[in-house]
């Protein structure tokens, strides 16, 4: 059977469209042939993005940009149900049954123009999923071709063990990075290693720049440090912290910034001391390890 084979670091288009950049459709294609030039070959999508217009914008982009599909793979996610100008939804929930499953991705494949998707993710659990009903609308999409492989969004250990009691589960994307290093110290990525399921790690970056704390202060004194003895932003040493965890977290970047896009794949080639990785998780936690 055919397995989706993803870049080491996933383009991540939830800011490209109208929740935030606001990217043209022409704007889109340049920046798709940047992250192709730069071995970014994998796109991560959800059907909500952009209030369900961003997908179809990308769709736009790509058909015009005249790259192989072959040569890029396509994620997409479904399940959460929110209000927006032209949806009958007062309150937002989730919907994971095996109607709305299927049509959500055979509308998923016509807005990204493609006849299928190389991932595809359950966006979020909820508590009235149905596991044998899931089951179903995967089996489905996958004996027709429309997905090769099959994953999880956020889903903790027991609840990917309900869903994998029914299906096999390839991927399950998580918050993952040096200031939310839970996943790490709780078991997930223990779970995820031992059940051969991939992690794909969204805001990999975490509040680092983001937000002024004790323990982002801490970590850019120390980040400072590390670009002198590395040669390489602070960014580019915060993926390679992710990506050197042996559960093979792929981190997905979600910058539309062409400089640091080309400067991504750095982080891939970058292997970090073995000290400098854990004073990365010390001055995270604020303590030294046990």
């Amino acid at each position: 059977m055919k397995k989706a084979v993803l870049s080491p670091i996933i383009a991540g288009t939830m800011n490209w469209g109208t929740w935030d950049k606001n990217l043209t459709f022409k704007e889109m294609e340049n920046l798709i042939q940047v992250c192709f030039e730069n071995k970014i070959t994998t796109f991560d999508h959800a059907d909500i993005y952009g209030s369900y217009t961003t997908e179809a914008e990308f769709g736009k982009g790509l058909s015009i940009s005249k790259i192989n599909r072959e040569k890029i793979q396509l994620i997409s996610k479904c399940g959460i149900q929110m209000p927006a100008h032209d949806k009958p939804t007062k309150v937002k929930h989730y919907d994971y049954s095996k109607q709305h499953i299927i049509q959500s991705v055979e509308q998923s494949l016509q807005n990204l123009k493609t006849d299928y998707l190389d991932v595809f993710l359950l966006h979020r659990p909820s508590p009235l999923m149905q596991a044998d009903e899931i089951a179903e609308a995967v089996q489905k999409l996958q004996t027709e071709g429309k997905i090769i492989d099959f994953g999880l969004f956020n889903f903790s250990n027991s609840q990917t063990e309900l869903i994998r009691q029914k299906i096999p589960v390839q991927y399950n994307q998580i918050q993952f990075s040096a200031t939310n290093y839970e996943p790490m110290v709780d078991g997930s990525l223990d779970y995820m290693q031992l059940n051969g399921i991939r992690p794909m790690s969204w805001n990999p970056l975490g509040i680092v720049f983001r937000e002024d704390k004790k323990k982002t202060r801490r970590l850019k004194i120390l980040l400072g440090n590390l670009v002198a003895k590395y040669g390489l932003g602070a960014d580019t040493i915060l993926l390679s912290w992710v990506l050197q965890h042996p559960a093979k977290v792929i981190p997905i970047a979600g910058t539309v910034n062409i400089a640091r896009i080309q400067s991504l794949q750095k982080a891939v080639n970058l292997k970090l001391d073995t000290e400098d990785w854990f004073a990365i998780w010390t001055e995270s936690m604020g303590e030294d390890v046990a």
